[in-house]
């Protein structure tokens, strides 16, 4: 006699199997019936908990083919506790996407007064930045900024944002940010004299930065207060290593290049 399955489903109806994905933190999917997407931030029994990227969470079924992971199905499973754990936030404080692609880079552009500055951004907003598209450029100063704005002629789909070291009242610095005047260009910045001071005291091991007298460079007046070599370069790449994420710098930087990103990724 001939053995046949008990199930009789022809085999172009049955469903094709789908990997099986391990809900482990930082893992960004989506739950296709609501739409939601965000990354994994916890995963207990029968349950997954996201966490979408504008800091709301949502707990949804660990069901059979219930995600998309990059457009594809897959069913989640809890992760072995020996797995390790994937981290969940960037140097930001952004939620991680791990795995996820540059994306190309926009018209619009971030730019900050030097390289010092570039690089203070890029190890902490970098994540975030290559996700977004945008391209971080550094100026010699900003003595001839209305007309680099000029030059790049920022519009509606080519926004430009510009990061200005000692943004005070009064300042020469201000007085040259205010001549900035479309209104696709956004002119933000802090109060240090110099970028190495939006880096907290506290992540360095020191009480706080000297006050340096007008006259003298204030890179190399802060090297000699404080005992540290009078190289600049290679005391600036000791402080960029102690910085670890957004808990090490100041709010007044914190907030000023958020707004930049904010402004150049517009819609």
């Amino acid at each position: 006699m001939r053995q046949y399955s008990p199930d009789l489903t022809p085999p172009w109806k049955k469903p094709k199997p789908v990997p099986e994905v391990p809900a482990e933190p930082g893992l960004v999917v989506e739950e296709p019936g609501t739409g939601f997407c965000g990354a994994v931030i916890r995963c207990e029994a029968g349950t997954v908990t996201l966490e979408d990227r504008f800091g709301k969470h949502r707990v949804f079924p660990l069901e059979p083919r219930g995600f998309l992971l990059e457009g594809r199905v897959v069913t989640l499973v809890r992760p072995s506790s020996s797995a390790p754990p994937r981290p969940t936030r960037t140097a930001s404080g952004s939620v991680a996407v791990p795995g996820a692609r540059a994306r190309v880079a926009r018209a619009g552009r971030i730019y900050v007064e030097g390289r010092h500055d570039a690089e203070l951004v890029e190890k902490v907003w970098g994540d975030d930045l290559r996700i977004e598209g945008v391209v971080v450029e550094y100026l010699e100063g900003v003595d001839d900024l209305p007309s680099i704005v000029a030059a790049f002629s920022p519009g509606p789909d080519a926004r430009l944002g510009v990061l200005v070291d000692h943004l005070v009242p009064g300042s020469k610095e201000s007085r040259i940010a205010a001549s900035v005047t479309s209104e696709h260009a956004l002119v933000v910045g802090h109060p240090y004299i110099d970028i190495w001071q939006a880096v907290k005291p506290s992540a360095l091991g020191i009480e706080a930065w000297p006050r340096i007298p007008h006259g003298q460079d204030w890179k190399t007046g802060v090297c000699r207060a404080l005992g540290w070599p009078e190289n600049t370069g290679a005391v600036w790449q000791a402080i960029l290593a102690r910085v670890g994420s957004y808990k090490d710098l100041e709010p007044e930087l914190l907030g000023s290049v958020e707004r930049l990103i904010d402004h150049v990724t517009v819609p």
